[in-house]
């Protein structure tokens, strides 16, 4: 399972990888498909259910769910915006947020004055923080000049706290707006305003578990 030998009691779903005598066996769900809904995040809400502040909180603005409740995938910090997923599935977002698979995640970052190419290339080589090295598996300009500000397009594959602005602080340079764009196969619509949801169709939710799958 999963690559390695199975052990009596191991537990598989439908975001497993499992093989009997080298050949693969699909797994089906023994009950209804996870719901997954793609909300886009403001500045200045926080991702948990309640604020000893009074912060406006994400789950404020979604549709209630009949004997469950949302799990978020994952955080952004109070001024990141941009793409969270929701379920009601919490193995699901266990499995998402699980470093084993490596699901990627994908930002738009706007920085103070352009990168040199040896910046760019210790960025994309790895920076040590305070809880190891870190760094983007890809790195590229996306334009958009903001007087003095610049554009960034970064790709990594981990989700820890505030990995993006500290990676770029760790060079001295001050992130002024973090906007998260992909999670795995997903994008942020275009055309989704902020503090809106959609509930993501079987088609996009199959391609989420088939990213498990390869994982």
């Amino acid at each position: 399972m999963n690559g390695a030998l199975a052990k009596l009691g191991d537990r598989a779903g439908p975001g497993d990888l499992v093989e009997l005598d080298g050949r693969s066996i699909a797994l089906k769900a023994g009950g209804a498909r996870p719901r997954v809904l793609l909300y886009h995040k403001p500045d200045g809400e926080m991702v948990t259910r309640s604020d000893p502040g009074g912060r406006p909180t994400v789950f404020e603005r979604l549709p209630p769910i009949a004997g469950g409740k949302w799990v978020a995938v994952g955080r952004l910090d109070i001024n990141t915006a941009g793409l969270l997923l929701l379920t009601d599935s919490g193995e699901l977002a266990n499995r998402l947020m699980h470093p084993r698979y490596e699901i990627e995640r994908e930002y738009a970052v706007r920085v103070l004055g352009e990168l040199r190419a040896e910046e760019r290339a210790r960025l994309l080589a790895g920076v040590e923080l305070a809880d190891g090295a870190a760094r983007f598996d890809k790195l590229e300009p996306s334009g958009g000049a903001e007087g003095a500000n610049r554009w960034y397009r970064v790709v990594l594959r981990e989700g820890r706290n505030r990995e993006v602005r500290r990676l770029f602080e760790a060079l001295g340079r001050k992130v002024s707006r973090l906007l998260r764009v992909r999670y795995g196969p997903v994008e942020l619509p275009r055309d989704l305003r902020p503090g809106r949801w959609i509930e993501l169709d079987e088609k996009s939710v199959a391609a989420i578990v088939k990213t498990l799958k390869s994982g």
